[in-house]
Parts: C-alpha cells; structure tokens; sequence
C-alpha cells in the first residue's frame, strides 16, 4: 500500500485565495531520498542523469534529498536505511543497447521494504538525458502524491545572441543542460510557443521589415503570419492556440493587437500616441494587461479585448515597470528600484493580482528581468543579474524557494517554457 508522505492542508490553492495569495501549508513529513547510481561501464552516463535527477527533486521542494554515490549493485539493506531516517531510494542504471540508451529507475520503499517503480526510459538522442531524469523526477513525485512537477519535462524556446545582427533560436530543457539550434542565420527573436503541445513556434525574423513567422520544430515546416514596419512580435498566445496577442508598429509607435489565426485577420486593440507593447491574456483571455508609457514611465495596464474598452492601471508601486507575464488572474512584474548612473540597476520581480490589492516581493537584489510563468502558474522563470553572474533563475511560488542555473557563454535576448 502506497504510504502517503506529504499532507498538505490548503485555505484554497495558490490561485483561488486571491484575498492575500498565501497557501497555508502543514508538512507533516518530507520524505527524505536518497540518489544512487550504477557502477558499471555505462556509469558516466547514469552518473550524468543522477546528477540532474537531484536536482530536480531538490527543486520539487517535495523532497529532502541526499547523495548516495555510486551503488556497487549489493542487494538492499532495508534496516540500515531506516536507520538513516532515509524513506526512499532512487537508484539509476544507464545501459547502451543497439536501439539506444537507456535508463532505468528502480524507486525502493524504505518503510515497506519493497521495490515500488522499476521503469526503463529510452533515450534515442544521448544528448536529451537530461528529459530522462526529469521524467523520472515526474513519477518519483507522483509516487508520494505531491503537486505535480511536469512542467520540468516541457521545453523552454529561447532567443539566443551569436553576434552583432545575428541571433539563433534554441530549445533547451529548464535546466539549459539540453541545448539545441533549430534555426539560425540573421535576427531571430522574441520566439513563443504556439501551442500547449510545444510542437510549433512563433517568433520575428528581420527580413525587408520585422516579420512574425510560424515554425514547426519537428517537421521545420514554416510560414509568414503578419509584417510590420517598426516592430511585430508575439506577446501572448490564448489557451487554445485560435488568438494572439501582437504589438505591431505599422505608424511609427506601437499598439496592441488581436490577431485571429483561423481567420487570419487582425484588429487593433490600443491606439494611443505612446508606447504599448507587450500583451498578455487575462481573465480567461477575454482581457489583457499590457506595457504602456501612458502614466508618463513604463507602467501596467489592462483593458478588456474592445478597442474602445477603458483602460485601468493597474500597478501602483515602482516608476519603472518595464515587464510583465500574466496567469489566469495573476500578475508577474519589474519595477525598477534603484538610479544608478554607472553600473546596473536594481530591478525586483512583484506578483498581484488582478482581483485584490496584494502585492508580494519575490527578489530581493540584482537585475531581475524578463519574469515568465510556468503553464500550470506554479513557478515563474526570469532572468537575474548581478556583479558577479547571470542566470536564469525558477522561483518556486508555493514555497517561497528560488534556484538559480549560471549563464555560461550565452546571452539571452528572449524566452518562453
């Protein structure tokens, strides 16, 4: 029988107590795990998938997690474990076959004394193991019943500097140990996920002028979807993947519209003599906050999807709110919070929401840019700097956690996951 480790008691989930956005949450017990791997002659390999495997259970935030080393293959010692106070073991094997790598997770119940998960992954591209340990870190989860982790299995699409002119759209997995080149050749930014699967893009390519096209990374089939003479990029994509969101600059400043894709056809959302950029659905996308520089400073707006709808502020904190990302009801955003004339500056990352007037801190120093939520809205994904390093960064929103992966040798000029 299945012994259940985590018991949370919650005063709604993290989305529907929108009065002050807390989770009251009671861990009675955090199971404690340990990693192991195979000593054999594919132990490089297992050693690379256990590695990211810890990784991925420390970020759960579901798990204590302790390091096991290599395992020389003895049968289980059930009561020296208890002894350790250690309640599960994930011990990983890699064998080298003729159809490919494979990996093979055997999860052992401490307190039942029993082998509960034996599962094989293959991995037909060595390079994807990274997605081996995430998926194992997925069923390990699921296992004691926790909140779900799948998000760590999904890819993330990223904008990523080469050179002066020159930029190459990447997917990686969330923690960039996976990379891969699926376009390159000239600009190419600000790429966005079509679709809940992630098996299409949407991203800009400088051609005779900005010009959003829609990519497939499977079959690299593409298409043009709209041009624009200043500026066309995709800012938000409905849940069903049928609307966009597009800021289009075909007169010099740009404005915000609502591209149809069955349809093809577009309608202008914003028309002012400023700057809007950046929309993003709300409220079950019949709504949209956006960027403007209306309040005299970049600032976050919403309206309703009606050119002629009013349009509210909707940050009141901060003269510098040069970013946001939204989920459902809920609002991710920078404020500047520091003038510096030499050096960076300091911007924050604050979550409100739409319905209530809370607003919670969630950085607290460095440059912290580019705030995007997870599909699920548990976690949130931005890019930090600081003095000493750049990284992207995944706060964890129900744990009050945050992890940080170094930028080695890459510039990122735009993302989505």
């Amino acid at each position: 029988m299945r012994i259940i480790f985590l018991i949370f008691v919650y005063c709604g989930s993290l989305f529907a107590f929108d009065a002050t956005l807390d989770v009251i949450k009671t861990i009675q017990k955090i199971p404690n795990i340990e990693v192991s791997y195979s000593e054999s002659k594919d132990s490089e390999q297992a050693k690379k998938i256990y590695k990211i495997l810890m990784t991925d259970l420390k970020i759960s935030s579901h798990f204590e997690v302790s390091d096991g080393d290599k395992y020389k293959g003895e049968s289980i010692d059930y009561p020296t474990y208890k002894l350790k106070k250690i309640d599960l073991l994930a011990h990983i094997e890699a064998k080298d076959t003729a159809q490919g790598l494979q990996a093979v997770l055997y999860l052992y119940d401490i307190n039942t004394s029993e082998l509960k998960v034996n599962k094989i992954y293959a991995i037909t591209d060595k390079a994807l193991y990274p997605f081996a340990a995430h998926k194992m870190a997925i069923d390990i989860n699921d296992y004691i019943n926790a909140p779900s982790i799948a998000w760590m299995d999904r890819f993330v699409v990223l904008s990523k500097y080469i050179k002066s002119g020159e930029t190459s759209i990447i997917i990686s997995d969330y923690t960039l140990t996976y990379q891969k080149t699926i376009i390159k050749g000239g600009l190419n930014i600000f790429p966005k996920w079509a679709n809940a699967d992630q098996t299409e893009i949407y991203y800009t390519k400088y051609l005779q002028k900005p010009t959003i096209i829609k990519y497939n990374i499977y079959t690299g089939l593409s298409q043009n979807i709209i041009a624009s003479d200043g500026m066309a990029i995709v800012s938000s994509v409905s849940k069903d993947g049928s609307k966009l969101l597009l800021s289009l600059a075909p007169k010099a400043q740009s404005d915000i519209y609502l591209y149809d894709v069955p349809t093809k056809t577009s309608k202008q959302l914003t028309k002012y003599p400023g700057i809007d950029v950046s929309g993003s659905f709300i409220d079950g996308d019949t709504a949209m906050i956006f960027i403007s520089d209306r309040a005299g400073y970049p600032n976050v707006f919403a309206k309703k999807l009606d050119i002629n709808a009013p349009v509210e502020q909707v940050v009141y904190h901060g003269r510098n709110n040069s970013s946001a990302s939204a989920y459902q009801d809920y609002v991710v955003y920078t404020s500047r919070e520091s003038a510096n004339e030499f050096g960076l500056n300091t911007f924050n990352l604050y979550l409100i929401s739409t319905k209530s007037d809370y607003i919670r801190r969630l950085t607290a120093n460095g440059t912290n840019q580019m705030p995007r939520f997870s599909n699920d809205g548990g976690s949130i994904m931005f890019l930090k700097h600081t003095q000493a390093q750049s990284a992207l960064g995944i706060i964890r929103l129900d744990y009050n956690r945050s992890y940080l992966f170094p930028l080695n040798h890459i510039k990122i000029q735009a993302f989505d996951w």
